[in-house]
């Protein structure tokens, strides 16, 4: 399998927690051309990244991807065995990717101190308090089992990973629930997770300097 990528993407990062967990093999490459480029749309039409090619299969967006995995290569499950389980981790998902990283999202163009406009910064510091809330109250009111990673938690713990390091570097210092803070510690103990943020992080770190923040 190979995996059109950026070193820094939140989304290829979550896809790849998945690949390791899952012990896949693959090969990562950026995209020909550049994300965006003529020879990167021939090939990939959406121009999303990440994007899998699969024998002649090419697909793009985390979540589409990382459903047709688990269809695939099923013996390392990583949604659960019950109808009600497999919900709530595809509602984890969803909340991940159409509330919590959203509103991190709004911070990026103001990494640079130089481009930072205070009212912005204040909405988002206020969304993503929100945010975390919200994520809290769902912790609380059904747990999935800690000692197992679900498809759900994959872009939970990158985005908690990138508001960390934003904390007190792009937007003020944040509210975290404490329901919120166990569930990033125990989600940092899977090897899979530990794996990509060892490589993940300097990655990260790697943007934050390019784009002049301190």
């Amino acid at each position: 399998m190979l995996i059109y990528a950026s070193d820094h993407s939140l989304y290829c990062a979550k896809l790849r927690i998945l690949l390791h967990h899952k012990k896949l093999s693959f090969r990562e490459a950026p995209p020909p051309g550049g994300g965006g480029s003529s020879t990167y749309l021939a090939l990939v039409p959406s121009g999303n990244i990440p994007a899998l090619v699969d024998g002649n299969l090419t697909l793009t967006d985390s979540e589409a991807i990382a459903e047709y995995l688990e269809e695939k290569y099923p013996e390392i499950p990583m949604l659960p065995n019950t109808l009600v389980g497999r919900a709530r981790s595809r509602e984890r998902s969803r909340f991940s990717d159409t509330r919590l990283e959203p509103a991190l999202r709004l911070t990026f163009p103001y990494v640079d101190p130089e481009m930072r406009e205070a009212a912005t910064i204040s909405i988002a510091h206020t969304q993503i308090n929100l945010r975390l809330y919200g994520l809290g109250i769902m912790l609380q009111q059904l747990e999935l089992p800690r000692d197992r990673l679900w498809m759900g938690d994959l872009g939970t713990i990158v985005t908690l990973e990138w508001i960390a390091l934003f904390e007190g570097t792009v937007v003020p210092k944040l509210e975290w629930p404490a329901a919120v803070q166990i569930y990033r510690s125990d989600m940092l103990k899977h090897p899979a997770v530990a794996r990509e943020l060892a490589t993940y992080r300097p990655a990260m770190l790697h943007y934050m300097r390019e784009k002049g923040a301190h």
